[in-house]
């Protein structure tokens, strides 16, 4: 896999590494997202003591601290030892030892079929240049449960990432990303022996516009009403989903 493309180069900047966090998570949006994180993450596991997870695509290690501070044993890997450097850091500023963080390409995972009970990767499908291969080798390597985010094709975001793709083509410096369908989500599991099990979608409204407001007040209530309109369930994104794999599999 050529090194050069924008995922790899992006998060080899160790700008971009030691800023991930507050561009990400911080403020009062920043805030939401990483409470309501955690919390789907935590339902969609369920039981995490004792549990072998591997994270891929750790980046700054926030899913990977999470579980381990459920008294999972973790692995994390990613393609950027600047990313892994932060979340080595972070990890050691928290006194969380068990974390096993190492270099690793989420296209070739390099471990034994079915050898972690749930295998955890955010915010990797929508850049990675190759998602379906990733997407098998995340279901080869999970034995129970896979957790994947993304960007909806029926959201806003396909609009930003028509845009983002635009202007990288055109040489500006950004960060495009692909949208994905539901179906097309679906199906990739189907090939792979997983059915999904769980699903959550995150806002009706982009995230840059509710970063714009700033006020989790407005966030939380525009959101709830849109909710209860019944628009969260058709174009809400980011989705994250668990998938389970099939007993036949």
């Amino acid at each position: 896999m050529t090194k050069e493309h924008y995922s790899y180069a992006h998060y080899a900047d160790p700008a971009t590494a030691r800023t991930f966090d507050d561009k990400r998570f911080g403020g009062p949006i920043g805030s939401l997202l990483a409470g309501a994180q955690a919390k789907t993450l935590a339902d969609f596991v369920g039981r995490i003591q004792h549990r072998r997870i591997l994270d891929v695509g750790t980046g700054t290690g926030r899913a990977a601290l999470l579980f381990a501070r459920g008294g999972a044993r973790v692995t994390a890997i990613d393609a950027s030892e600047q990313m892994l450097q932060v979340a080595r850091s972070r990890a050691a500023a928290e006194g969380v030892g068990s974390i096993r963080f190492q270099l690793g390409d989420a296209h070739y995972l390099d471990f034994p079929d079915r050898s972690f009970d749930v295998v955890c990767c955010l915010r990797v499908l929508m850049h990675t240049p190759r998602w379906s291969a990733v997407l098998s080798e995340l279901c080869r390597v999970a034995d129970q449960l896979v957790i994947v985010d993304y960007p909806s094709a029926t959201s806003v975001a396909s609009l930003e990432s028509v845009t983002r793709r635009v202007l990288y083509a055109s040489g500006v410096k950004t960060e495009p990303y692909r949208v994905f369908r539901s179906g097309t989500i679906a199906d990739a599991f189907d090939r792979n022996g997983f059915r999904i099990r769980s699903v959550h979608r995150q806002f009706v409204l982009p995230i840059v516009f509710h970063k714009a407001i700033g006020s989790r007040r407005f966030t939380e209530r525009a959101e709830d009403l849109l909710d209860r309109m019944g628009l969260l369930r058709r174009f809400g994104s980011p989705v994250s989903l668990v998938a389970q794999r099939c007993a036949s599999s």
